[in-house]
């Protein structure tokens, strides 16, 4: 009762006192009553700071107020430290906006401002509160899919909130709102639709691309892109336009483990048809029911989309997702010099797989370059991985015919050789071996293939579940006293072995890691080969130097970076090969770290020709040149998920974002 009296007598204050105190706020500094009558003051203020536009803005409460009269300079424009939050938002509109929603977390002064008081009960939570309240729904949940839905929800509603939940129990929580579960509820993604998200592009108007775009805004507005054309979504294969929610996933890792802001990305799906039979006959499916349409008019939507981008977002990184094997590479190879781009399942997964060899070889004592590579399934992961490991082995001082004869692909034809030019990718063929050679082998049996290659590291990216059996490890074990062994293919259901096997066949002296999560096994810790220890601090890197390009130095320089963050201790494999899930902002931090000096020393960085907003000399953007200070500056610049105090403006469309 004590509590609902306060609360009516600070809104009854605080209406007084708005009515006698009213500011009005200039750029990032404020005005007081008398000093708005003032018209040398004003004259002061008005048209001094960048993107003011003469608003008016209020600061609610005090800590508002006396960040905005501190008016600390910003690094950069992405700068997000003890920052306020520009709202132009009110009553219903505000609480349906993830990005401004704070729910029960409205201070007084804020429910009184944005007219929300008549629409939340009176106890004030803190955003901790919240995520106890949250975390005690979810357990009510009984599956794995519920509780994805349940996120879901949460997502499209407060985005801070959805954030801090996840960051409190990110080990438990990343496998709900990502693979293995999200692949799940893609496949369903028609029959639980709640809420769109993200941008669709249809191929039956491609004309509409550009206006389809202009949705989310312009330059300013975009950061990162994920695209997807859906074909090849996390191993389950096409399924058309539900793979927008690959994108919407992709980006709140961007998020969470990078510091992307979450008002500054944006999902597309290019729907181009599905072969999903299954897909296109359910009466319920919301995407386009022909099948894909390929070749000439596939290719001239995508460039469509791409010059789209290039016009609309030319800051923006365009990161690929789930295309599927005939379009990955080509799409990549095609446009990486035309503007910065990158592709997870290729190089993402490449470079966390390096980065996990390199931990391995370390550990152990060995040289990259003495190492023999074994990859079973050469699809785009697959040769993703091999291409990255060759870069390295290049980097090391092997010519590049040096590091292809060190590695060998096997797909469901088996082992590729020679003589298999007509029906092999060229790509797939850069690593074929000679057909004398094996002339005595059955290059069909992955068995027998150990036997002849006796590798360092095995690699699993086929999706063939078992694939490593008994028989195969104890062959690869009787050559190699520590095998690196790492069944990578999503879902879990879908693995070519499972950790417990892998040690109990080699006495524990497997060096294991996976591409989902699994428990420890006998006391070591099983890595998680996922592609959020790399493609976060990648992306982030690019965004933050302004990269022209996402260059193969660039991309070697993330998987150093995180291979010396590998928390094995000599004489001892339990900690594993990779950081912690705990530690992936800390991680993604470091490894954009050294993306952006890499950035700089190739001279592919523009950020330095920024200027810093809100400075009347123009001065420019600075990074520091030296590691330790470097990631301090990029620390400042990551959007962690924390309510900021509230001003409330006009909306401008030239100053606000378009995601409410």
């Amino acid at each position: 009762m004590l509590k609902a009296q306060n609360n009516k007598i600070c809104t009854s204050l605080y209406r007084a006192y708005s009515r006698s105190h009213p500011l009005l706020v200039v750029g990032n500094r404020y005005l007081s009553n008398s000093q708005q009558n003032d018209t040398s003051v004003t004259k002061n203020y008005v048209g001094k700071f960048e993107n003011s536009n003469n608003l008016k803005k209020t600061p609610i409460g005090a800590e508002a107020e006396r960040l905005v009269k501190e008016n600390k300079k910003k690094i950069s424009r992405l700068s997000v430290s003890e920052d306020v939050i520009e709202c132009p938002l009110e009553s219903f509109q505000l609480l349906n906006s993830p990005l401004f929603n704070k729910g029960s977390a409205f201070s007084q002064e804020e429910r009184v401002a944005f007219d929300i008081d008549a629409l939340l009960p009176p106890q004030v939570n803190t955003l901790d509160e919240q995520v106890e309240r949250a975390y005690k729904q979810l357990n009510n949940m009984k599956t794995p899919l519920s509780k994805n839905d349940f996120m879901t929800s949460m997502r499209v509603q407060n985005k801070v909130l959805y954030f801090a939940l996840i960051n409190k129990h990110i080990k438990e929580l990343v496998p709900i709102i990502y693979t293995p579960t999200e692949g799940d509820a893609i496949a369903a993604y028609s029959h639980r639709f709640r809420k769109p998200e993200g941008i669709f592009l249809d191929i039956t108007d491609p004309d509409s691309i550009d206006r389809r775009l202009s949705v989310y805004g312009n330059d300013k507005d975009v950061d990162y892109i994920v695209v997807t054309d859906s074909e090849g979504i996390l191993g389950i294969g096409d399924q058309g336009v539900g793979g927008i929610r690959i994108a919407v996933s992709k980006l709140a890792l961007m998020t969470l483990c990078g510091g992307i802001h979450p008002g500054r990305v944006m999902p597309v799906c290019l729907d181009v048809g599905t072969n999903n039979k299954k897909l296109a006959r359910d009466e319920l499916y919301m995407g386009n029911r022909f099948s894909r349409i390929r070749g000439k008019q596939y290719d001239e939507f995508v460039d469509k989309f791409i010059k789209a981008v290039e016009k609309r977002f030319p800051n923006a990184i365009l990161h690929f997702e789930d295309f599927g094997v005939t379009n990955a590479r080509r799409l990549l190879v095609r446009y990486r010099s035309e503007l910065p781009c990158f592709n997870d399942d290729i190089q993402g997964t490449g470079a966390v797989v390096m980065a996990s060899l390199l931990a391995a070889l370390r550990h152990t004592n060995r040289n990259l370059v003495d190492t023999r590579i074994l990859i079973f399934g050469a699809g785009s992961a697959g040769l993703g991985i091999a291409d990255q490991i060759c870069n390295h082995m290049v980097h090391k001082g092997l010519t590049i015919e040096e590091a292809r004869s060190k590695i060998w692909l096997m797909d469901r034809r088996g082992l590729i050789l020679d003589s298999m030019a007509d029906t092999s990718t060229p790509i797939q063929h850069l690593y074929s071996k000679s057909d004398e050679e094996w002339a005595t082998f059955d290059t069909e049996s992955l068995e027998e293939v150990v036997s002849n290659v006796k590798p360092t590291c095995l690699i699993g990216c086929s999706t063939v579940a078992g694939a490593f059996t008994e028989e195969v490890v104890k062959e690869m074990h009787k050559y190699n006293p520590r095998p690196i062994i790492f069944p990578l293919s999503n879902p879990t259901r879908l693995h070519e072995a499972v950790p417990e096997d892998l040690l109990n066949w080699t006495n524990n002296e497997a060096l294991v890691a996976t591409g989902s999560p699994f428990k420890p096994v006998n006391g070591y810790r099983i890595s998680e080969n996922n592609n959020c220890f790399s493609f976060p601090g990648i992306g982030l890197g690019a965004v933050l130097s302004r990269a022209t390009v996402i260059s193969d130095k660039m991309i070697s320089a993330a998987v150093d970076q995180l291979a010396e963050l590998s928390p094995l201790k000599e004489g001892d494999s339990r900690p594993g090969l990779l950081p912690s899930m705990a530690h992936i902002q800390e991680t993604s931090a470091k490894i954009a770290t050294a993306v952006i000096l890499q950035a700089i020393e190739e001279g592919v960085a523009r950020v330095e020709e920024e200027e810093i907003p809100n400075t009347k000399t123009g001065e420019k953007v600075k990074v520091p040149r030296d590691f330790d200070s470097c990631l301090k500056w990029v620390e400042k610049q990551m959007w962690k998920p924390t309510y900021r105090p509230m001003v409330k403006v006009e909306l401008n469309p030239d100053v606000h974002t378009h995601q409410f």
